[in-house]
């Protein structure tokens, strides 16, 4: 992996940590808001 593309990653991950942390409440909202955050920063990165 490039160096440039280590922060994004991370931001990634983490995107998908925080819709994974709002799954076990069922707040469905926050879970498709932060998937979406992973998805638009995965797309913009690569």
């Amino acid at each position: 992996m490039r160096f440039e593309k280590l922060f994004p990653t991370l931001l990634i991950i983490l995107d998908i940590c925080a819709a994974l942390a709002y799954l076990p409440s069922g707040d469905w909202r926050r879970v498709i808001y932060w998937l979406a955050a992973a998805i638009l920063t995965t797309c913009v990165t690569y």
